[in-house]
């Protein structure tokens, strides 16, 4: 990808759950800024709660109230932040719903100054979502929530795509969070080719990637044995990828999912097409845990965020690891300068 010697806008990044470990990666990822090569960053949160949090963890960072338009000026002495109207504190490993109305305002907020052009792209800390379903949110999750707030900005229904990048795997999920019963009836040619679109188009666009090649895992075992173990294989896959094919997207399947991400399969492809959320996390996670990144594609700005939930057990104590909000944060930073390119030699 393209570099630029500076970033034109800093990137939005929310705190996700404050009773979690959110707080304790942004004060580590800010301190090791220099060291782990960070963009300009500001944090969506409660400022007199990041300072606690600061103070419990034994970090020494100075925290700066500012708007969007400072940050990037404050963020060499200090980590910018920038208040929320409503309370986003909570004591470490004890969520609070009457948080939950500032955890989604960060993320709401977010996405209207990326919107705006006050920052580059949005990268969220992991939320806790009982805590909002407690408080009334209606979305499933993240993902679902951005699709909702995408579709207010660009006037037209979003179709978000969860895509997990790491080092040594990209994998996408057709569905997401399901009960795996429910895969097969949810599983459509239509479903898979929707998808499959929006991966090849980013590729395009935001990994700078001329012609992506998908590799369509099956959903049976064997990809079915040609019906012998289940008829999606067959009836759903093949005909999605046959049509994909037809119109000039690089993808071939299905593939039996079992031989499908050792190290000589991946040399193969560039993002692995899977039909369920487990087909994709499982492989991603266990190769590169801690570097891997959950990208949404399919939206009208880049989000991504860490790999990794609330860790209500180790918050507050200085034991949470900050290296996948780092990645997340890069990754954001060198997707948002793709697009940038990518759109000026369109221009």
């Amino acid at each position: 990808m393209p570099a630029e010697a500076t970033p034109a806008l800093p990137l939005a990044l929310t705190v996700g759950e404050p009773a979690g470990i959110g707080p304790d990666v942004t004060l580590a990822v800010w301190q090791a800024r220099e060291a782990l090569g960070l963009p300009p960053f500001y944090v969506l949160a409660d400022p007199a709660g990041m300072a606690r949090r600061a103070q419990r963890i034994g970090i020494d960072v100075p925290i700066v109230r500012v708007s969007p338009g400072d940050a990037v000026d404050v963020f060499a002495r200090a980590l910018p932040v920038v208040p929320l109207e409503n309370p986003a504190d909570a004591e470490p490993g004890i969520p609070d719903r009457a948080s939950a109305r500032g955890v989604i305002e960060a993320i709401a907020r977010a996405v209207g100054d990326v919107r705006a052009g006050f920052a580059e792209a949005v990268v969220t800390n992991p939320i806790n979502k009982k805590a909002l379903y407690d408080a009334g949110f209606q979305h499933p999750g993240h993902t679902e929530f951005l699709g909702v707030l995408s579709a207010a900005w660009q006037g037209s229904p979003a179709h978000p795509v969860m895509m997990l990048a790491g080092p040594a795997l990209r994998a996408v999920p057709v569905t997401i969070h399901v009960p795996l019963g429910s895969v097969p009836g949810l599983l459509t040619t239509d479903r898979i080719v929707q998808t499959a679109r929006i991966v090849d188009r980013d590729m395009r666009r935001r990994f700078g990637i001329a012609l992506p090649r998908i590799a369509v895992a099956g959903l049976n075992p064997h990809a079915g044995e040609g019906g012998a173990m289940g008829r999606e294989d067959e009836a759903v896959i093949r005909p999605a990828v046959e049509i994909l094919r037809a119109e000039g997207v690089e993808a071939f399947g299905p593939l039996p999912p079992d031989t499908m991400f050792h190290a000589a399969a991946r040399q193969r492809y560039d993002v692995a097409l899977c039909m369920y959320h487990d087909q994709a996390l499982i492989p991603a996670k266990t190769l590169a845990f801690d570097e891997t990144v959950n990208v949404t594609l399919g939206l009208p700005f880049v989000r991504t965020s860490p790999d990794h939930g609330t860790a209500f057990d180790i918050a507050g104590t200085g034991k949470a690891d900050p290296t996948s909000l780092a990645a997340a944060l890069r990754l954001a930073d060198a997707l948002a300068r793709q697009e940038r390119a990518s759109r000026a030699r369109v221009a």
